[in-house]
């Protein structure tokens, strides 16, 4: 792998030394760095264990602690491929970027267990595993039929020891995460495994074979012959007279191995597994103790967009989660997120239009800040047309590293020079505020790399918000495909779609913005768009951009006037403030900048006047207050006194001048203010008044 000192040290700022064999005969040089004060990078990420324990070993290193180290890997990622001798500025990038302080520690989430482990499955597989796993964990099992009756579906027959609780029954629910599962059920079941010898009489007096294993009764096959009632009448066991009892159990781990999951998610709960695969017994057996995890999100209900007066506008977040984590109480105008359920993935924070949910491990502000720091470094080294590649920091980190591998063995390309892989915690957290903030710094295109880890429903999710953000830059004369969604499951597929980026060119503004990113998602698309706009190669620009229906987060709206009456409805059910009444007259205002289109004036309008108009108006008016409607008000007949509409009073007297409490003279009420309806009320002596009636 070629390396340029001199290059990199001038890139960097810094008097860099190379080593060729650091974890080896210069492992005396890493030994020296990590005893000063200095954060220390090691571009290499195959040794990391090896250097921490040399870490340990090194006196007055204090485990790094004088010294935190940082791994970063150059090799796959850049030096091992066919563009290596052209790879000098990312490689100072990515080295720049893991001398960033590490994320803001954030709240966390914490897990309990007590090693309580449910096992489901047919009794002869499910002792096995529990043979297994007993030593470090406290198993039940919860017995399912076998898929054959006559004898077990792995050709063992189960232990008859009791050596565990055995459960069985009808499972009616499964809920919970670890450390806290409860599992609900029917023990319907006519034989007691509390009584049951496991003596076998009843599995052979059986006519039909209705009785597996594991002492469950087949009701389908079973002909009520009761032949197995008489073989066990010493132990009584068998009675097909007891009612079903409502059962309830707590554990803190679940193997579900049922043909059919119970908890069938795409993002299953922790402490939840469906296999077991021997990857999954060694989870297993360290399932015991105390686990803590970041909570990936922050929760702003002010500028909430899901609901309003019980109605619905924005869902998305709820409809994206594949962890079912998050849920409605639109009783309370709120989303609910569960922070034991989610698992970190940001979706919700991509498609969330009003940044009411953000990602908080790492911080919108502080992948920004990444992402300038890649950008600028890649610039101050020579590099030119530098490209993003997000990539998650599991499955597509080791498809990048073994696209460098194949790479290095003449089999591949490798990773263009040009492209700058960014590792994230899930590639669903990022999204149209980050994306475009990295084409106004100068990225020339984005490139998300997802494989068979992600959620269909996140791949939907990333589309629409490409969609979007795609249709405003060409809007603005920035040619090119600046977006690409790229769907990888081999090395293969991974090197064709890379490949192909290098072949495509963008539009980018002339000169990179260097804002850095606020907390605030709005807030860093108007950054954003303020640089593209005041940059964007068009000229003139069009009044308006118009935007795709499905994701966008910006809009107008359109009034149909003659059926609005200006109950002004929609004011209060705004949760952006992008609607506004004015107290002197009968106005209904607009400021467009600030609608999210989540639709709730629209749901809320009792007159359903409202239409959505996804766009980006790119002239002064958007952010400037605007009246979309308004009427001649009302004054009342007896005070002259202004209250209300016309049109509103007129479709009132419409409805309700049928009304037997609004006949004759009465009917003149609704043409009053509600001061001048009290008095009218009391000062009529035909009026009927409560006191007149007899108690």
């Amino acid at each position: 792998m070629p390396l340029d000192a001199k290059a990199l040290s001038s890139a960097l700022d810094e008097d860099l030394t190379l080593h060729t064999a650091l974890c080896r005969r210069q492992a005396a040089s890493f030994q020296k760095a990590i005893k000063a004060n200095d954060d220390v990078t090691v571009a290499c990420t195959q040794e990391q264990r090896l250097f921490a324990a040399l870490a340990d070993e090194t006196e007055g290193a204090r485990a790094g602690v004088t010294a935190p180290i940082k791994f970063i890997n150059i090799r796959e990622t850049g030096g091992w491929s066919r563009y290596a001798s052209q790879a000098m500025p990312k490689i100072a990038a990515l080295l720049a970027a893991a001398r960033l302080p590490e994320p803001e520690p954030v709240p966390t989430v914490t897990y309990k267990s007590q090693g309580r482990l449910l096992i489901i499955g047919e009794m002869g597989q499910a002792t096995q595993l529990a043979d297994m796993l007993s030593d470090t964990l406290s198993v039940t099992i919860f017995s399912i039929a076998a898929r054959a009756a006559s004898a077990p579906s792995n050709g063992h027959f189960s232990s008859q020891e009791r050596k565990y609780p055995v459960l069985a029954g009808k499972i009616d629910q499964l809920s919970g995460w670890l450390g806290a599962f409860k599992l609900n059920w029917q023990k319907n079941n006519p034989i007691d495994l509390d009584l049951c010898t496991r003596c076998n009489a009843c599995v052979v007096a059986c006519p039909e074979q209705a009785i597996s294993f594991d002492f469950q009764i087949n009701m389908s096959k079973c002909k009520s012959h009761r032949s197995c009632v008489s073989a066990c009448e010493v132990a009584g066991a068998i009675n097909f007279e007891r009612d079903a009892a409502e059962m309830e159990d707590a554990f803190d781990v679940v193997l579900d191995l049922s043909d059919k999951p119970l908890i069938d998610w795409h993002a299953a709960p922790q402490g939840y597994f469906k296999d077991a695969s021997a990857a999954t017994l060694i989870k297993l057996r360290d399932m015991v103790g105390e686990f803590e995890k970041p909570k990936f999100f922050t929760y702003k209900q002010k500028i909430c967009a899901h609901s309003r007066n019980e109605s619905v506008g924005c869902n998305a977040c709820v409809e994206i989660c594949s962890a079912h984590a998050i849920t409605s109480e639109k009783s309370r105008q709120q989303i609910k997120v569960n922070p034991n359920l989610c698992v970190g993935c940001g979706a919700c924070t991509t498609v969330c239009p009003t940044g009411a949910l953000t990602y908080a491990y790492p911080k919108a502000s502080e992948q920004g800040a990444k992402i300038k720091a890649l950008l600028t470094t890649y610039a101050a080294a020579g590099g030119k047309e530098p490209a993003l590649l997000l990539h998650s920091q599991g499955a597509g980190a080791q498809l990048i590293e073994q696209l460098g591998r194949a790479a290095q063995l003449r089999k591949a390309q490798g990773v263009p020079n040009n492209l700058i892989p960014i590792g994230v915690w899930h590639t669903a957290s990022m999204g149209i505020d980050l994306w475009l903030s990295a084409i106004a710094m100068g990225a020339q295109q984005i490139a998300v790399l997802t494989t068979a880890e992600e959620a269909p429903d996140y791949l939907n999710g990333l589309r629409q918000q490409m969609e979007v953000a795609q249709t405003l830059l060409r809007g603005l004369g920035y040619a090119g495909t600046h977006l690409q969604l790229i769907e990888a499951k081999d090395v293969t597929s991974l090197e064709a779609a890379l490949q192909q980026l290098k072949t495509t060119k963008q539009s980018v503004p002339v000169k990179p913005a260097r804002f850095a990113l606020p907390s605030e998602k709005r807030s860093t698309l108007d950054l954003a768009l303020d640089h593209l706009i005041t940059n964007a190669p068009q000229n003139p620009l069009p009044e308006q951009i118009e935007l795709p229906k499905a994701g966008s987060p910006f809009g107008n709206l359109q009034i149909n006037k003659d059926a609005c009456t200006l109950c002004l409805s929609c004011v209060s059910a705004c949760p952006a403030s992008a609607l506004q009444d004015n107290p002197e007259r009968p106005q209904l205002k607009f400021i467009e900048k600030n609608c999210v289109q989540c639709g709730l004036c629209a749901q809320t309008c009792p007159e359903k006047a409202i239409t959505l108009e996804p766009r980006l108006l790119l002239t002064k008016e958007r952010g400037q207050s605007r009246v979309i409607n308004e009427q001649p008000p009302y004054t009342c007949v007896r005070c002259s006194k202004p209250f209300g509409t016309l049109k509103a009073i007129e479709a009132m007297l419409g409805k309700l001048s049928g009304h037997a409490m609004f006949q004759g003279e009465a009917l003149n009420r609704l043409k009053m203010c509600g001061d001048c309806r009290v008095i009218d009320i009391y000062s009529n002596n035909n009026e009927a008044k409560i006191q007149d009636f007899p108690r």
